[in-house]
Formats: structure tokens, sequence, C-alpha cells
């Protein structure tokens, strides 16, 4: 059998054995934990939070004062010389001139038609319908606050 002595370990059998240290002293869930090694210097730990929570986006859309005309380049641009005089009547059965004109419309007002609306968008007088319609950020409670309410009725957000 193979000895190496000079590092105090040996080899007995099938087993390793370090010289000085019974077995159970290396596998006992009883021994000592390490304590975890801490940097000597703490200025070195970033004091800024590493995720930072992204500002509240604003839904607030007002229907800008202009936004026929907007609707009516966009589909001269976008339908090219295929779009009848009456620009509002253009079908938006074609997926891809429908994706093209509803992605631009999205760019320049900064609203986009939501998933669950989109099917409703048959022709360019439904995306006028719908871009007509102004959008508040507020809630049911902002909206009850702001109202008149009885004078035995209090909302308070303090809680």
């Amino acid at each position: 059998m193979a000895a190496i002595s000079g590092l105090g370990v040996t080899r007995r059998g099938l087993a390793w054995i370090i010289a000085g240290v019974p077995r159970r002293e290396l596998w006992s869930r009883f021994r000592e934990e390490k304590k975890p090694v801490v940097a000597e210097t703490l200025e070195e730990v970033k004091k800024e939070p590493i995720l930072v929570c992204p500002p509240l986006r604003s839904r607030t859309y007002i229907p800008p004062k202009d936004l026929q005309s907007r609707l009516e380049s966009c589909v001269k641009e976008i339908f090219g010389s295929s779009a009848p005089s009456n620009w509002q009547n253009v079908s938006l059965e074609d997926g891809h001139l429908k994706f093209s004109f509803l992605s631009r419309l999205a760019d320049d007002l900064g609203h986009a038609v939501p998933n669950s609306r989109l099917h409703e968008m048959c022709r360019v007088r439904d995306v006028l319908d719908f871009y007509n319609v102004p959008v508040q950020d507020r809630c049911k409670f902002d909206e009850l606050i702001a109202s008149n309410l009885p004078p035995n009725v209090k909302i308070t957000w303090g809680y």
C-alpha cells in the first residue's frame, strides 16, 4: 500500500486518513462553521440601490387639435395613391398596412391602441373615433374625491 507521510495524509485500504484528525470531526454537523470574510473597506460598497423603480408612466392623452389632418397625411403616406378621396372609409383589412398605420400613429401621438381594441379598428374612421376620446390617468377614488360629496362622506388615503 502506498503511503504519503510528508503531507500528513496516508492511504490505508480504500479510505484516506488525515494524520491527527478523526474522520467524524471532518464530516460532523457540529463542527465550527467558518465566519464569512468581510471586506476591510466599506467605501468600496456602492450606496446606490441596484434596482431602481422606473418613474410612473402617465397614461393621460388629450387629442390634438389637428388630429384629422395628421390622420389624413398618415393615410396618404402609408396607403399611397390607392387611398380613395374619402380617406375615412379606407379599409384596414390588410394586416401589414394596418400595423404600419397604427404604429406610425402611436409614435406620432404618444398613445397606442390597446391589444384588446385592435379587432375593432376596421376602417380609418374607427381609428379616428378612438383617438378623439381623451384619456385621464385617474382612478375612481380620485374622481370621487374631486366630486361634490355629501358632508358625511370623506375619502382619505392616509391609512
